[in-house]
């Protein structure tokens, strides 16, 4: 399967080769103006398909808050605010995001959702949210945005940094397939195509390995099929304590 799998993968390079050019050129940057509205509606969709799993996800975001205080929760990779509806009462949300054309769809979110306190919109990708302070959050979230940020390892090491001890990051994320199974394969064949239809989106990541060896002194993660499409069907669901 693996002499078929390049061999496939290298054809669907090739057709990408447009695509390449276009990156090369600096023109690719269009499409961010263009993804929120395409994510907005796979939001929506997915959210419906995954209620109960973030549901029972974030059921367990108030157990990190200070006694007295209320919970300060960052989100790496907002987006258009699809998690918001599963955050506690109360929360403090900072928002971060290196596309900061989805914050008109963060606005509408956050008047849906007028049960948390929005503190502020930071555009930043996940390796450099230097401007958020040092063990300055209860809580770190993650849905989806381990599969595009450049530097997995980097962004786990400024969750370490903004986290106050004791801390949890939580996270939801689609993962590599089993090796044994055709999802696996179409994964890798159609991964040129799909880096740019998802924004920079990797569905080969085998990113537990990084959440493993990123040095949290407890790690709660197990597997689920999301019964998604087959190229986002394997997830990663669960959080870890700093």
């Amino acid at each position: 399967m693996s002499l078929a799998m390049r061999f496939w993968s290298l054809v669907v390079n090739a057709l990408c080769i447009p695509m390449h050019i276009i990156k090369a050129l600096g023109l690719y940057e269009g499409y961010k103006r263009v993804f929120p509205i395409c994510l907005q509606r796979i939001s929506i969709n997915y959210n419906k398909k995954m209620h109960d799993k973030k549901a029972e996800l974030f059921r367990s975001l108030s157990e990190f808050t200070k006694p007295g205080k209320k919970l300060t929760l960052l989100e790496i990779g907002c987006g258009t605010g699809a998690n918001f509806e599963f955050y506690p009462p109360g929360c403090k949300v900072i928002c971060t995001d290196p596309n900061p054309h989805f914050k008109k769809y963060l606005d509408k979110s956050m008047k849906q959702n007028d049960h948390l306190t929005y503190d502020q919109f930071v555009v930043a990708s996940g390796e450099d949210m230097a401007s958020v302070e040092d063990e300055s959050v209860d809580v770190v979230v993650c849905t989806l945005v381990l599969c595009t940020v450049e530097d997995v390892p980097q962004t786990l090491r400024e969750v370490h940094r903004i986290l106050r001890p004791g801390g949890a990051f939580f996270f939801m994320e689609h993962v590599v397939a089993d090796p044994s199974t055709w999802a696996y394969f179409f994964q890798h064949v159609l991964q040129p195509a799909w880096y740019y239809f998802g924004d920079g989106c990797e569905a080969t990541r085998e990113t537990w390995k990084y959440l493993e060896e990123a040095g949290f002194s407890e790690l709660k993660l197990r597997r689920i099929q999301a019964q998604l499409m087959f190229m986002i069907n394997p997830h990663i669901i669960g959080y870890a304590v700093k």
